[in-house]
């Protein structure tokens, strides 16, 4: 398998902010098609490492690493786990990481991966081809549980109606297929006036949920501070609101700018230096060409940040923590 053709979305406006530059090493965390190891390669003289979840992305991979021969490396494991994965390869320190959250082209284009209701496949979702899928998140929960579900991970405003169909559905028979989940949902959420296919906010919530989305990001994000050197950089681009505020108020606590100092810290625990500095004062948006030619473009979000001398926050320390 290689590499897909593909062009990942804000791709210049990524290599932009990191500054690619000869000697430097730097973190594809969502390697996907390769599209900003690529960029980043032809960009400067510089070493990346591609980290993908999912064993097929990192398989296609291949060719792109003979192509860039000593100068791609590629893993597999989660970008939450980047410092550790890249200590195993003895990189205790990098200048620049990029993250294109969500799922990629390739998974979505992709019927047997089941994360589109675009088209027929089994209800799958799971970007490691492990663990419990999107099939058995519908057929097993509770009809409250699947209600919160959809509600906080897809913010979906008929989340309720959308649970209660599809615990009737599954009492005739198991729902799994992705043609028949987005029938159900179709089927009680009204058509909205932009468009956007009333399936798409449930879609959205289970695969957050299978892959453990969120998680993953905060991970990543304390991951990616902990690796990146002084003046490295971090961008990330994001699709939904629940990503883009999650990267924002890292950006924004660990920048210095936190409101408030936050309860979950000991009173007598001095306040934490600054351990970024912001780049992008509001997000960078997808120019008009661009959402012509990639309509998934439309939703992209970038921010971005630059790396302090200061130590790295503890891990798992509260977002809104004190700073200096």
């Amino acid at each position: 398998m290689t590499a897909p053709d593909h062009t990942p979305v804000l791709l210049s406006e990524v290599i932009d902010l990191l500054k690619p530059r000869s000697g430097a090493v730097y973190v594809d965390g969502t390697f996907g098609g390769g599209g900003y190891s690529r960029a980043l390669l032809d960009a400067a003289d510089c070493r990346v490492w591609g980290i993908d979840r999912d064993p097929d992305s990192i398989a296609r991979g291949q060719k792109l690493a003979e192509t860039y021969a000593g100068r791609l490396g590629l893993i597999h494991g989660r970008f939450g786990d980047m410092d550790r994965l890249l200590e195993d390869h003895a990189v205790s320190a990098v200048d620049g990481v990029a993250l294109d959250l969500g799922v990629s082209s390739p998974q979505i284009d992709d019927a047997d991966r089941g994360f589109s209701f675009r088209f027929e496949g089994p209800l799958d979702m799971r970007m490691e081809r492990a663990g419990a899928s999107a099939a058995d998140i519908v057929n097993t929960m509770t009809e409250g549980d699947l209600a919160a579900l959809i509600r906080r991970f897809g913010e979906e405003r008929h989340a309720r109606a959308v649970a209660r169909a599809i615990v009737e559905a599954r009492q005739l028979a198991p729902i799994t297929r992705t043609n028949d989940l987005a029938r159900i949902v179709r089927g009680v959420v009204p058509k909205s006036a932009d468009g956007i296919d009333p399936a798409t906010r449930t879609f959205q919530a289970l695969r957050i949920e299978v892959n453990d989305e969120l998680g993953e990001l905060d991970r990543g994000l304390e991951s990616a501070e902990a690796i990146l050197a002084p003046g490295g950089r971090l961008a990330v681009v994001s699709f939904h609101s629940l990503e883009d505020r999650k990267v924002k108020h890292f950006i924004r606590h660990r920048s210095g700018r936190a409101p408030r100092a936050s309860r979950h810290l000991p009173a007598d625990r001095p306040p934490l230096s600054p351990s970024f500095r912001a780049l992008t004062a509001r997000p960078l948006r997808a120019q008009p060409a661009e959402i012509a030619r990639n309509p998934r473009a439309r939703s992209a979000r970038l921010r971005a940040a630059e790396r302090t001398p200061a130590p790295a926050w503890p891990r798992h320390a509260a977002h809104d923590g004190a700073m200096a």
